[in-house]
């Protein structure tokens, strides 16, 4: 790509919409010191210093659409709690609109707190829910989907999936079905749950862990060619039309198939000064998506994706994307 290709790319991702469904939760972080063992038990004691919340989860994914100059809608469940205050309160304070949000009296909002000393993350609580949405909530949350996919201009959707009960095996073909029949390409990062509930989905995400575990297939993971192998089996499984295989510190996997004929790149990990990998899978799924939205060949899909994964894990925390300095970085690889 040329470079005013890449800015014009770029410029493009402030026209589309994005609808985001998926578990959303609120991410609550105490950060401090540690120079002392506790007297009580052997643990480390953290004198705090300060306290942040983010957006984790879907609404994650939704805050790097939104970093990135799109326009996000967000579709979820969440507890009819004083946590679901505080996670609304974060959405106003991005700019991000509520409507698309049920809250329930049966589950409670899912909240991951960690507690960080001398910037490296020692312990996760999580307080959450994570059985699969009862008959009251996925009528209500279908009824939200169906008001904006029917009433609204959407642009690509994003199923994001952290197995604590939104995407039902039920919710997901119902999802893709109408997103089919509107010809509106869906992007998936999934769980084992429901592994192989998205077919006929566009593009599928998972990293090479869930890949192993969801197909229960067994293939060599040493080279990019055994890789390939589970690669095929699920894109097989899943008529789908992109497999993007997240490897870690070996990069991204991408394979596309087209009328049954399938072409693929590996793309290197960029070397970075890693601080924190939570967010990172959000990250690359809604770059990916602007990018396949804006019909990229898939080499660039994954190379920019790959590229914007890198860049949030020097970061502590899940963060959103920064736009510019993606473009930046983008146009010195090219």
């Amino acid at each position: 790509m040329l470079k005013e290709d890449i800015k014009t790319l770029f410029d493009s991702f402030n026209s589309k919409r994005i609808l985001i469904i998926g578990d959303v939760m609120l991410d609550l972080y105490l950060n401090g010191k540690v120079e002392r063992i506790s007297p009580e038990a052997p643990v480390p004691i953290v004198a705090v210093g300060n306290r942040f919340a983010r957006l984790g989860g879907a609404a994650n994914v939704a805050q790097n659409i939104k970093a990135l100059g799109a326009e996000p809608v967000l579709c979820s469940i969440i507890g009819d709690d004083s946590k679901s205050h505080d996670f609304f309160n974060l959405l106003k304070e991005h700019g991000m609109p509520g409507n698309g949000i049920v809250k329930s009296k049966e589950r409670r909002t899912t909240t991951k707190y960690r507690i960080i000393g001398n910037n490296a993350q020692m312990l996760r609580v999580d307080d959450e829910d994570t059985f699969n949405l009862t008959d009251n909530e996925y009528q209500a949350l279908c009824e939200k989907i169906d008001t904006i996919l029917y009433r609204e201009r959407i642009d690509g959707i994003i199923l994001q999936d952290y197995n604590k009960g939104v995407l039902t095996e039920k919710l997901i073909r119902r999802t893709i079905a109408v997103a089919n029949e509107k010809n509106i390409p869906v992007g998936v990062d999934p769980k084992k749950n429901n592994f192989l509930a998205y077919e006929n989905c566009t593009l599928f995400k998972p990293n090479l862990k869930e890949l192993k575990e969801g197909i229960n297939f067994d293939f060599p993971t040493d080279t990019i060619d055994g890789i390939l192998l589970g690669v095929n089996e699920l894109q097989d499984r899943l008529n789908c039309r992109f497999v993007m295989n997240t490897l870690s510190e070996r990069g991204v996997l991408i394979q596309e198939m087209v009328n049954g004929k399938k072409n693929h790149y590996h793309i290197p990990a960029h070397l970075r000064k890693i601080a924190d990998v939570s967010g990172a899978g959000d990250t690359v799924l809604g770059v990916a998506m602007l990018c396949l939205v804006n019909n990229l060949d898939p080499y660039h899909i994954a190379a920019i994706s790959n590229l914007a994964g890198g860049l949030v894990c020097e970061e502590i925390g899940a963060v959103p994307i920064n736009k510019e300095r993606l473009l930046k970085e983008t146009e010195k690889i090219q």
